[in-house]
């Protein structure tokens, strides 16, 4: 899952409502049966890796009016290498607002070859991200402020106790970025939930002619998975929840826990980074204590002396800097570029690595685009459950995350600001998803998980009736091909040959 300045109409419910009256719902029903009439025309992708074929399809951009408007997905398929193939694999990667079709190029990295040679690989650009009907907010320039934080105005930038300056800043940048949507996209940001997302991975599993669905979702992904099983537990084959969030908690909520996973994290970095020879952070001889007060005195200074950047104009203040060590706790492979972006910083001033380091977090491809993610990853977190409508719940988070999580806590509660805003029609209930009637569903947690707290991860597994919990005993962002083999070969004997492990199973 995305976080930093943002972790985070549709009447949109995990039951989605029938028109009233025999007549509207036999229309209804006849009008979604003709979406499952389409066919994929696969052709050559317009960018991708070799071999990998593309096609379009349809889907109601409100299904409660299904006759109305329609969305594009845009879907990628890398075929299977064995002959004897059981079928598709859908992945998604997480976000929200990642991008599933170019997750697909991936194949060969994100599952085993074993998987490759049963599974069609298929991705698709959830409604609203990427190639698929995409929705837009704010322009580059406007992202570039909105995550940049409380700058320019009085006050410490510690957002943990914001000044009234800060406060009126973090209110009009949080209003004005949904207004900016509502000016863009006003049917498109009403319809953008999850239960939503689902639907249109159904229709695409009719297309792709398999009778029941086969799926790994990341991250925000496992959202969608469960939210699949919820509405469509008769056609679950094989569901991997990998890195799982909890959909039973609301997106304020979710952000204070997320800190933890965060804090948690962090200490395993300043521990591995503290053992190395020239660490920014201290030496051998200090405590992950000492390290952590290092990059927190850091962090403040940068609020009054922001670093250098060699890229652009951008001042790195303190939000940025934030964001780029964030950033770099979703991988142990990144650690040695926090490590190198963190040495600059404090040594020389210069902040081009961690505002390297942010950009990547937030799709800054290039000096002067965004990927459209941070629209889409507001959009959905916003719509997905309710939201505080009284600002000072998020400064009462604010201060309840300091105390766990002094230096991501606060920035990760007021993140959550842009869902005071959102239209209330489009945001749906809270609720916990048991998808009774599913087959075994794969609920996979690390224990140092650090975007998705290993919490969640024994949450979705126990709200799911048939969820089983698979743990990964480590650090980095979800847990398959993460290099542990037990998890992988587990997790391949549940995708191919449906073997449930026992629940609870660990891999040290």
């Amino acid at each position: 899952m995305l976080a930093g300045a943002v972790l985070l109409a549709t009447a949109c419910t995990a039951a989605p409502r029938e028109p009233t009256g025999e007549d509207g719902v036999t229309e209804a029903a006849d009008v979604l049966a003709g979406f499952a009439d389409q066919e994929l025309d696969w052709g050559e992708c317009d960018s991708g890796a070799p071999g990998t074929e593309c096609a379009t399809y349809e889907v109601p951009m409100d299904y409660d009016a299904p006759g109305g408007e329609r969305i594009e997905i845009a879907v990628k398929r890398f075929p299977a290498e064995g002959g004897d193939a059981l079928g598709s694999l859908v992945v998604n990667p997480g976000g929200p607002g990642g991008s599933g079709y170019d997750f697909a190029d991936h194949a060969p990295y994100i599952v085993s070859d074993a998987v490759r040679e049963k599974f069609d690989v298929v991705g698709f650009d959830p409604r609203g991200v990427g190639r698929s009907s995409p929705l837009t907010c704010l322009e580059a320039g406007g992202i570039d402020d909105f995550l940049g934080g409380i700058d320019g105005v009085e006050g410490d930038g510690d957002m943990a106790e914001v000044s009234d300056a800060e406060l009126k800043e973090l209110q009009e940048d949080s209003r004005g970025f949904v207004e900016a949507c509502e000016a863009n996209a006003p049917e498109l940001m009403l319809h953008m939930g999850t239960a939503n997302v689902a639907r249109d991975m159904d229709i695409l599993r009719g297309l792709l002619g398999d009778e029941r669905l086969t799926y790994l979702g990341a991250s925000y992904g496992t959202h969608i998975g469960a939210q699949y099983a919820e509405q469509f537990p008769d056609r679950v084959r094989a569901l991997v929840l990998d890195g799982a969030m909890d959909p039973s908690q609301g997106q304020l909520e979710l952000s204070v826990q997320q800190a933890n996973g965060f804090r948690t994290a962090l200490r395993s970095f300043v521990e591995d980074c503290l053992a190395r020879p020239a660490c920014p952070l201290g030496g051998s001889g200090d405590s992950v204590d000492d390290g952590v007060g290092a990059l927190s005195g850091f962090l403040a200074d940068t609020a009054e002396n922001p670093l250098s950047n060699s890229m652009d104009d951008r001042e790195v203040n303190r939000a940025r800097a934030e964001l780029g060590v964030l950033a770099a706790l979703y991988t142990e492979d990144w650690w040695p570029r926090v490590r190198e972006g963190l040495t600059a910083a404090m040594g020389d001033g210069d902040g081009t690595m961690l505002m390297q380091l942010a950009d990547d977090l937030y799709s800054r491809g290039d000096t002067a685009a965004y990927e459209n993610s941070t629209a889409a990853l507001i959009a959905v977190n916003c719509s997905d459950s309710p939201s505080p409508r009284d600002v000072e719940a998020y400064a009462d988070a604010a201060a309840e995350a300091a105390e766990e999580a002094p230096i991501f806590g606060p920035t990760l509660a007021w993140g959550a600001l842009p869902c005071a805003y959102w239209p209330e029609e489009a945001v749906a209930p809270s609720t916990e998803l048991d998808g009774a009637g599913a087959g075994p569903v794969m609920v996979v947690g690390t224990t140092r998980d650090s975007a998705t707290p290993y919490t969640w991860a024994e949450a979705l597994a126990e709200q799911l009736d048939s969820g089983f919990l698979l743990t990964r005993d480590g650090d980095g962002h979800t847990g398959y091909r993460m290099g542990d083999q037990c998890i992988d070969e587990t997790v391949d004997a549940y995708l191919i040959d449906l073997a449930v492990p026992e629940d609870g199973m660990v891999c040290a």
